[in-house]
């Protein structure tokens, strides 16, 4: 089992054992929320039902049972044959349709299976949107990943309210959001917290399953998402919204033992996601999430480093099921904020609300703490990287000469949100004297507020990391020199230094 300092490093093969908490937390959880059984003996249970509105069925609807896709007819019928080994049914929300909410405030598009009745009837009475969804928003919050009272109190009473804020600017009638995964830190008893800060939302929510947020102990993966289950229901499955198509997906694989796990996509769930993909008209927008990036940055930045724990093993399959749809991939689980296009395939691997794990203002790559702000307008999809407390229009970091000890001779940025669209520049009294040099780096906040034995004090193995949007440059004067950003959607941002 890698140490502490190798898990951060390799992004790996564990979750918990590293930080010294053992098999007594693990027991303790366990004794509160039991691992999830699986049935002995396989049995089919036959579905039937309707998707309703105002009494009269819908037409076209997905419906499933995680294992196969139905489509209502003109009735609104649907049929199933489903087994014991199955959880839930859920509605692939359509588009024009409300997201009713859980008493927790998580979305609601799902029923349980009663697993002892061979016979089920289970329907879904939906309900119109008053307004078009045809334009809509969606807040992506990765990590939140609490574990304790002082991490909990962090998020109820710094982060949340800042979300809540940021929710009433933007006013949208259809916005709704997204938890990427580790919700919290190993310590299942705290989703009581988390919800608490989904309802001070007032938004539906959906949750997507992390490695910290799992039932260990069992013997496979199939026992790890009971306690999640519990709270949220599938930890995969899909809804629309106007023009877009969003999947939720598991892609944390537990190996059966310790916390051992790795970043893969089972087969179970390509199926799924082939039969429901066959519903959406290619040229589509389809926005993916799960909580593994399928791939970053960080296997360039660091080669040597094993990636099982932080890329997705199969992703090249996922990329060939997503061809022909304008693709976007919602990834957390690193820390650090990376923008990866890979072909038709656009990866979000966001900086995330804890941000080094609760242990100062930003991740370790110098991304603020904070989350990610996406707008629809039809199937065109813009977005941006907000730092809890901070205005969205900042969105770089200027750093004077000599503090990035690399590169003493130099200015340095750090544009977190930063792709190859971006244009960079900088001004000296009104003119424009260049674009300052990427460079892989590290930020060197960062390495000020994080490196060393003892630094930060909360998480002493946090430790600075490379990035891929930190620049340098050398101004002729300092005299009215501005720094200058242009993001892929024309918005620009500029900063007086």
């Amino acid at each position: 089992m890698f140490n502490r300092r190798d898990f951060i490093k390799g992004l790996g093969l564990t979750s918990v054992g590293w930080l010294g908490l053992g098999d007594s937390v693990f027991a303790q959880v366990q004794n509160e929320f039991p691992i999830q059984k699986l049935p002995s003996i396989f049995a089919p249970i036959r579905i039937r039902g309707r998707v309703l509105t105002n009494g009269q069925g819908i037409q076209g609807v997905a419906v499933s049972d995680g294992r196969m896709v139905a489509q209502t007819n003109s009735s609104g019928e649907y049929e199933l044959i489903s087994g014991t080994d199955r959880d839930f049914v859920f509605v692939s929300i359509p588009s024009g349709f409300e997201i009713q909410k859980q008493p927790n405030g998580s979305a609601s598009f799902f029923q349980r299976i009663e697993s002892t009745k061979s016979e089920q009837n289970i329907n879904f009475d939906l309900k119109k949107s008053l307004h078009s969804d045809e334009n809509h928003h969606f807040l992506l919050l990765s990590d939140t990943q609490i574990q304790d009272e002082y991490e909990a109190n962090q998020l109820l009473t710094v982060a949340a309210p800042d979300v809540k804020k940021t929710i009433a600017s933007l006013n949208d009638p259809n916005i709704f959001g997204i938890g990427c995964g580790d919700l919290v830190y190993d310590r299942l008893e705290l989703y009581k917290e988390y919800n608490q800060s989904i309802q001070m939302y007032n938004v539906p929510f959906f949750q997507v399953v992390g490695n910290h947020d799992m039932d260990f102990g069992g013997r496979s993966d199939a026992t790890t998402t009971g306690t999640f289950k519990g709270h949220f229901g599938p930890t995969y499955y899909s809804w629309n919204r106007g023009e877009v198509h969003y999947v939720v997906l598991d892609d944390v694989f537990y190996l059966g033992v310790g916390t051992k796990y790795i970043g893969h996509i089972p087969e179970e769930q390509l199926a799924w996601l082939e039969q429901d993909l066959k519903l959406v008209e290619k040229g589509k927008t389809v926005v993916v999430s799960l909580h593994i990036p399928s791939y970053t940055g960080a296997v360039t930045r660091y080669p040597d480093r094993d990636t099982l724990g932080g890329t997705v093993s199969n992703r090249e399959h996922l990329y060939r099921m997503l061809e022909g749809y304008n693709a976007h991939l919602m990834s957390g689980h690193t820390h650090f904020n990376d923008n990866m296009i890979n072909g038709h395939v656009y990866e979000h691997c966001h900086g995330t609300v804890c941000g080094a794990w609760w242990s100062g203002p930003i991740c370790y790559d110098g991304t603020p703490n904070g989350f990610a702000i996406y707008e629809a307008k039809g199937s065109e999809l813009q977005w941006k990287y907000k730092g809890t407390g901070m205005d969205v229009s900042e969105q770089f970091r200027v750093y004077p000469v000599g503090y990035h000890q690399d590169f003493a001779d130099q200015m340095s940025l750090n544009c977190w949100n930063y792709d190859p669209t971006w244009e960079i520049s900088w001004f000296e009294n009104g003119i424009k004297k260049g674009s300052p040099e990427k460079r892989v780096a590290l930020d060197p906040w960062s390495v000020e507020l994080h490196t060393g034995p003892e630094l930060p004090s909360r998480r002493k193995w946090v430790e600075p990391q490379l990035n891929d949007h930190m620049f340098f440059f050398k101004p002729d004067s300092k005299d009215n020199l501005v720094l200058e950003a242009k993001d892929r959607f024309g918005n620009v941002y500029s900063k007086k230094v």
